[in-house]
């Protein structure tokens, strides 16, 4: 007897169709797994059976073959437990073998029968649906992330004996539906907020042009000054997420195992923070099998690294490439897998390595080899590829016990959201969402300036010894500059504060 159940895997954070093929034929009793299955896979067999005999049913003392097709992919994972259960059973009669092509079926068994989660039932959802099936059987636990898929109904289900009675006819389930713009609304709150900061104006200025163009930055200063602090404030001034960008994100969690039990979708932009020894894998991602590393996990989000010339150099320049292509493409032997990757970079250092380079209240005590050296851990390609920099220094006592008001986040997020409407409105007909995306072909087109800005320009390159990268920087701060202000072109001040952000080039400050 023959049956086959319709299941799904993930590569990379999309996921593919596979076919459980059982077949059962008079012979010694064994159990055999084809179709390049990893070693989780192969120990189903054992969850199966247990859970088969301890659900009240009997398991055939045959000869019983699992096909996994496509035979030319490699399985993994544990979401084949109950798609290789309900086949058996249907091999064997229990089950009418109709009903079980309209829908996809994923989960893990535990010995006893019980339905255990499983990651990545968010991409397979969606590939449910784009293959055309009545539904998804889901465990219990993933109802919630799968449901957020419209168009296909989420049946959840918690032991193997539930999912038989439904396959049978003599119970029902109930399908999952959840409310996600009540998640979004209900989210939408911080727990910290800029009007926290005492002082610091202009980098909480930069802060707000970085965000409005998702601009990566640099904040140097000594110990103390608030590098961290107005970090991780950061998020209450970003745009919201749109759906989309939060079904992307959710996607890269969901296959990782990083959402928490009960979330449905990701309501916040990413924050991700990797402490400085952190391995280039972990950073980029890699492994045996191959899983998205922490750039992956800030996509549509922050990814701060405090203590930058702390981080091996080796890790720091892998970073490039996801920096440029807003990707990152891990090739082994049997695969190659791409994880995307577009993330606004923040990073923090010291001037030195004791904290007080040109600090006026504290003496240095580094060398100049020794500054030398400590700054040179971050390369030039990896410092022209940083839109913005900016000096964070001490925070006066005055400005710190002041009475002052400081903005708040909201009112910030406001105009940063009209920021990005303008840009979103901007590319509407291209691939790209925000300014810092754009190629040289953009530039040209969007960020023409007048002749005074052009002199201006050229006598601060000429000064700087700036290179070609940082002119594309300057002209892309400059229309976020003119965004956040609601002006069409590009003005001569918007050029003046824009390189103003470029003070730590390594043509002046690195050398």
């Amino acid at each position: 007897m023959i049956a086959k159940i319709l299941s799904s895997a993930v590569i990379g954070i999309d996921a593919y169709l596979v076919e459980v093929e059982v077949d059962i034929a008079q012979g010694l009793p064994t159990f055999t797994t084809v179709g390049l299955p990893e070693a989780s896979v192969k120990e189903s067999k054992e969850r199966v059976k247990s859970a088969i005999n301890n659900s009240g049913y009997s398991f055939p003392a045959d000869r019983i073959t699992v096909n996994l097709a496509p035979a030319n992919i490699k399985k993994e994972g544990t979401g084949f437990d109950l798609p290789i259960a309900l086949g058996i059973l249907s091999a064997t009669g229990i089950i009418p073998k109709e009903i079980t092509s309209n829908y996809l079926i994923l989960g893990e068994l535990s010995l006893d029968g019980r339905i255990k989660p499983v990651n990545g039932t968010l991409p397979m959802a969606i590939a449910a649906k784009n293959a055309g099936y009545a539904g998804i059987i889901v465990p219990y636990d993933n109802r919630q992330e799968a449901s957020i898929v419209n168009g296909i109904a989420v049946l959840p289900v918690k032991t193997l004996s539930q999912a038989v009675s439904f396959f049978t006819g003599f119970s029902h389930i109930e399908p999952e539906k959840t409310d996600t713009s009540a998640i979004f609304d209900q989210d939408n709150r911080f727990e910290v907020d800029f009007s926290e900061v005492m002082g610091q104006e202009h980098v909480k200025r930069a802060l707000e042009i970085a965000s409005a163009g998702s601009h990566n930055l640099i904040m140097i200063g000594p110990p103390g000054s608030g590098k961290t602090m107005l970090t991780k404030r950061l998020a209450t001034i970003l745009p919201p997420i749109s759906f989309d960008e939060a079904i992307e994100t959710t996607k890269i969690y969901s296959v990782v195992g990083m959402l928490s039990k009960g979330q449905a979708i990701v309501t916040k932009r990413p924050f991700r923070s990797p402490h400085h020894t952190i391995s280039d894998a972990g950073l980029i991602g890699g492994g045996h099998n191959p899983r998205p590393g922490e750039v992956s996990m800030a996509h549509n989000g922050v990814l701060f690294l405090d203590e930058l010339p702390e981080f091996k150099k080796h890790v720091l320049e892998v970073l490039r490439q996801p920096l440029e292509d807003l990707k990152v493409t891990i090739s082994r032997a049997s695969s190659t897998i791409t994880y995307p990757s577009s993330f606004m970079l923040v990073a923090a250092m010291n001037p030195c390595p004791c904290g007080y380079f040109s600090d006026p209240k504290h003496e240095c005590r580094c060398t100049y080899p020794q500054i030398h050296r400590y700054r040179s851990k971050i390369s030039g390609p990896l410092m022209d590829r940083i839109d913005i920099h900016v000096e964070v220094p001490a925070v006066p006592y005055k400005e710190l016990m002041g009475d002052a008001q400081a903005e708040s986040s909201e009112d910030i997020r406001k105009r940063v959201t009209a920021a990005r409407a303008i840009q979103s409105e901007r590319f509407r007909r291209t691939k790209i969402y925000c300014n810092a995306q754009m190629s040289s072909r953009h530039i040209k087109k969007y960020c023409k300036i007048d002749e005074d800005s052009c002199n201006l320009l050229e006598s601060a390159i000429d000064k700087l010894g700036l290179s070609a990268r940082a002119y594309n920087r300057i002209l892309k701060i400059s229309r976020t500059i003119a965004d956040l202000e609601g002006e069409i072109d590009i003005l001569t001040d918007h050029i003046s504060e824009a390189i103003q952000y470029r003070s730590l080039d390594r043509g002046k400050n690195f050398s």
